[in-house]
């Protein structure tokens, strides 16, 4: 029997496949010293409490200090959550980020006047304001957007009150995160020669993009069996996340926790009940997706451990870290020489945390600190990761020119806009890739994988957004969302959205189990939204050139420094059309043409 294949701990990783931390700071202490500046300017800051509208000068004062500890904040929060995601197991920086939060939490209450305090300044006197300090047109969007939410801004004794209960709003993501990447284990995954593979959700959809059905089954299994013996548990953790947002959407006067969620990026309700609308209307497209892989795989039943799986053999390979980062440069010439130098500044100066040890968080994102963004991968290389680096680097390049170009308070894009960069870059990769190749194989193999894009993002993203909205609906109407009740939800979706070609797996209702975004507030839509948009732009940039990669760099220097919807105008695409949904459809059904013509000859 072959060894088992074992992943390394953190000391085993070469220094040089480690991001750059100590570019945050160089040692813990010196983060304990910025986080006493906190607890200073926390004082200072609440010194300011009835003071905002006395004058422009003590305006400017108050919000010139706050950008200031924003700063801070950012950099406290960047270090202690990038350090615990190296090892999830390491106590030090649990604890240091219960200290930054605890920090944190104080200075959101000790601001909390600050809302109140703003919408209490007349139209009449922040214009007055305005003309009489011209450093303060520096916050005028930071104000704007504060003003804009007046219904939903409660007296200053409750906002203090809500701002003191953040730390405990954010428990259920917390102890959810502890759950499922430190503490839950899974038995191995056993393939067809009886080799043992070691699971772990890093790991598990490697098993799953396997070529071995024996070793994609076990995987699945073994998965969801470890969930499943934790299902009351995490319905319980579920639910409370639920619950601790329709409970501050009630209290800020919204009709549900969706609006309340949306409304804090100025994005219409309308955008996220579209997007269902529009991929309901075209799951027919995903039902033929269903019903070609399942002829493809030859196989009587198709199952949930068959939807990663490359459907052509003898082209998948492995691709080493060094040629995906080469290929992900060439690929980005599209957008010209200026984004590709910035690329490759982060490959070379340490962006990237490369492949997975003991303990580390599970998955792929980028932070975008402002000495440079740090994007955590798992690399296996595989032609999946291949891509989601392409995507990290995406937000990573996004956050930076945003930090670059706007003032610290303008510069954190928020959620809706945030998936538009990382899916323009995967789509520019996969034109890239299809325009090299002219071997029918090959190029069957890159449609089966960017027809799987398509279902992994808009598809099933939206899927998911599908189930967060009817859960929390299901929460406002007074029912228990008990393990049960959020399965059988689960599997009615499957089944719905997959199709009558696929077997509905008892383990998959247990899926939402290992779903953190269920935990991010109503996000995951925006990955369907963000897919559409991307495609709608690179399709635009690959036509047009050097006047649309133009209006891309601007959309991507934009940070929040206009609304969501206005800024991807400004780029090309109105998402408050189902137009952007419908065009991307209508070219997964293009692809399936091609592939179904690919297969036949």
């Amino acid at each position: 029997m072959a060894e088992t294949k074992m992943i390394p701990q953190r000391s085993q990783i070469d220094p040089a496949d480690k991001w750059a931390i100590e570019d945050l700071y160089a040692t813990d202490e010196l983060w304990y010293q910025d986080l006493e500046k906190v607890k200073a300017a926390t004082e200072s800051l609440a010194a300011y409490a009835g003071h905002l509208s006395e004058s422009p000068a003590k305006l400017l004062a108050y919000l010139t200090e706050i950008e200031e500890v924003n700063v801070l904040d950012e950099d406290l929060g960047n270090y202690c959550q990038r350090k615990a995601d190296e090892d999830t197991r390491d106590s030090t920086y649990q604890a240091m980020q219960g200290q930054f939060m605890s920090v944190f939490v104080a200075l959101s209450a000790a601001t909390s006047f600050e809302t109140p305090e703003v919408l209490a300044i007349s139209d009449e006197t922040l214009d007055s304001f305005y003309a009489a300090e011209p450093k303060l047109e520096r916050y005028r969007r930071y104000l704007w957007n504060i003003r804009r939410r007046k219904e939903h801004v409660l007296s200053p004794a409750e906002e203090k009150l809500l701002a003191a209960a953040g730390e405990m709003a954010n428990a259920p993501d917390t102890i959810y995160s502890l759950f499922a990447d430190a503490d839950l284990t899974f038995e191995d995954a056993v393939d067809s020669e009886g080799n043992k593979h070691p699971l772990s959700q890093g790991t598990f959809v490697a098993c799953e993009e396997s070529s071995d059905r024996v070793l994609r089954k076990s995987a699945f299994e073994n998965l969801y069996a470890s969930f499943g013996s934790y299902k009351n548990t995490v319905a319980a953790i579920l639910a409370s996340q639920v619950k601790q947002l329709q409970f501050f959407s009630e209290a800020r006067k919204y009709n549900d926790s969706m609006e309340a969620s949306l409304d804090a990026t100025n994005v219409p309700t309308s955008v996220y009940l579209n997007l269902i609308d529009t991929v309901h209307k075209n799951l027919d497209k995903m039902h033929r997706y269903v019903r070609l892989r399942k002829k493809l795989l030859g196989v009587d039943e198709l199952h949930f451990y068959d939807i990663y799986t490359p459907l052509m053999e003898g082209v998948d390979r492995k691709i080493p870290y060094a040629e995906a980062k080469e290929t992900i440069y060439n690929a980005m010439g599209a957008l010209g020489a200026d984004y590709q130098k910035i690329l490759k500044e982060g490959f070379e100066s340490r962006w990237v945390d490369v492949y997975q040890n003991e303990g580390k968080r599970s998955g792929a994102y980028s932070a975008g600190a402002r000495v440079h963004p740090f994007v955590l991968m798992n690399y296996t290389g595989t032609l999946d990761s291949q891509f989601t680096l392409a995507h990290e680097m995406g937000h990573a390049i996004h956050s930076y020119l945003s930090n670059k170009t706007q003032n610290p308070l303008d510069a954190d894009y928020v959620i809706f806009v945030a998936e538009v960069a990382s899916t323009c870059n995967e789509a520019l990769l996969m034109e890239y890739l299809l325009g090299k190749t002219t071997d029918k194989k090959e190029r069957a193999y890159l449609i089966n994988h960017f027809l799987d894009q398509f279902k992994g993002t808009l598809y099933r993203q939206t899927m998911f957004a599908e189930f967060e909205l009817n859960i929390g609906r299901m929460a406002k109407e007074g029912k228990t969302l008990t393990a049960d009740v959020l399965s059988a939800e689960y599997r009615r979706l499957n089944e719905m959205y997959y199709g009558p070609d696929m077997v509905i797996d008892d383990e998959i209702a247990m899926e939402w189990a290992r779903i953190p975004h269920f935990y991010y507030n109503y996000y995951v839509f925006q990955y369907a939204t963000g897919y559409s948009a991307a495609i709608a732009l690179s399709r635009r940039i690959l036509k047009e050139g050097e006047s649309a990669v133009k209006d891309y760099l601007g959309f991507l220097s934009g940070g929040c420094s206009k609304s969501p919807i206005d800024l991807l105008k400004g780029a090309g695409v109105d998402m408050t059309s189902p137009e952007p949904v419908n065009q991307a459809l209508q070219l997964f059904g293009e692809l399936l043409d091609e592939m179904e013509a690919l297969v036949q000859e």
